[in-house]
């Protein structure tokens, strides 16, 4: 009976040893899987950042290029509508034209 005792106990300690083995084994399994999860996330993220980052300067760059355009435009349009009314006078000063002329090509010129 001494034999079959200790038997049992023998066996019983070795389930309760290969138990905790397994748990501890699953639990640093899990442990890794989290990890590779958390990493994978973060670099999502940071790919995310990078490329709202990215994204950013593009339209950083094309609000540059419509700003320079509309400036070349605004720049290139009133020399034409300046120089009318200084020919108007010119011509109504030289006689070439009479006032109801004058005042006719000038709200023509001025879109009046």
């Amino acid at each position: 009976m001494r034999v079959a005792a200790t038997t049992a106990v023998v066996a019983g300690t070795a389930g309760a040893v290969s138990g905790h083995q397994q748990k501890k084994q699953a639990g640093q399994q899990q442990a890794a899987a989290e990890a590779a999860q958390n990493a994978a996330q973060a670099d999502a993220y940071q790919a995310q950042q990078a490329a709202a980052a990215q994204q950013a300067q593009i339209d950083a760059q094309v609000q540059a290029a419509l700003a320079a355009q509309a400036a070349q435009q605004a720049a290139a349009a009133p020399a034409p509508a300046a120089a009318a009314p200084v020919e108007l006078a010119a011509l109504k000063e030289q006689g070439l034209i009479d006032d109801a002329e004058f005042s006719a090509m000038k709200a023509k010129v001025l879109g009046i």
